[in-house]
């Protein structure tokens, strides 16, 4: 039976627990383990604790924790992903997909051609949304930190605070991503589902970003990000 691996948004420590209402339910009431199941808990600290079942009620739900271990390393690649918002699904993907990829930082980018606007209790809801996609990724790919997820700004906004030693806008016609040197950092400027502007691809660039291209065919924006992380950490990473 594979064991069954939950994030808790709380410090962990060896001993007994009593579990958050939304974990207690899922645990107990959607996947009805019981009382003696053997459990796996990450609280993003890096570290991991395994532990037993030791009640599992309609409401309650106790763990015993006895014995800890550091988790997955991270990529020695420090990725942060500026995605373009996009509408529905395809965002979840883009989040979901840089997660298990090794992404250390994603912010949702407000461009020219976005189509999403999110404003007040919608954004909260949103992100809410998208943290639970990135925990659920790092649930199932044993990653032991959450991805950093910063709220939705405009581009011009990530383009002034990005910090990384190599910064790249994905471009169709542009130099190819195996032409740059291995770097410490990364960032990657991804636009949204109708592209970035030539303005907007000039701004980058005079904000210290160079284009790049993954290959002779144009990505979807969900695509770009896959690729692109796949390539970088290939090239410089964990791959």
């Amino acid at each position: 039976m594979r064991l069954s691996r939950f994030f808790i948004d709380a410090p962990l420590s060896l001993g007994q627990h009593e579990l958050p209402e939304a974990q207690a339910h899922y645990i107990g009431r959607v996947l009805r383990h019981s009382t003696g199941d053997a459990v796996q808990l990450f609280d993003g600290s890096g570290r991991e604790f395994l532990g037993e079942l030791i009640e599992v009620g309609k409401k309650n739900v106790r763990v015993d924790l006895r014995e800890t271990f550091d988790g997955q390393a991270e990529s020695p690649l420090r990725v942060h992903l500026g995605q373009g918002l996009s509408r529905g699904e395809r965002m979840d993907w883009a989040i979901q997909k840089a997660t298990e990829l090794g992404a250390s930082e994603i912010t949702p980018i407000v461009s020219e051609r976005c189509e999403v606007r999110l404003k007040d209790e919608r954004a909260d809801k949103r992100m809410a949304h998208w943290r639970q996609v990135a925990i659920s990724a790092c649930e199932q790919c044993g990653r032991s930190v959450l991805p950093v997820l910063n709220a939705p700004i405009t581009l011009a906004e990530w383009l002034e605070s990005c910090e990384a030693q190599l910064k790249l806008v994905l471009h169709p016609v542009a130099e190819p991503l195996t032409s740059h040197d291995k770097p410490a950092s990364l960032a990657f400027l991804i636009g949204p589902e109708g592209g970035l502007s030539d303005a907007e691809v000039e701004q980058a660039k005079s904000a210290g970003f160079h284009a790049a291209r993954l290959g002779p065919r144009v990505l979807r924006t969900e695509t770009a990000p896959v690729v692109a992380l796949s390539v970088a950490q290939q090239l410089w990473g964990d791959f």
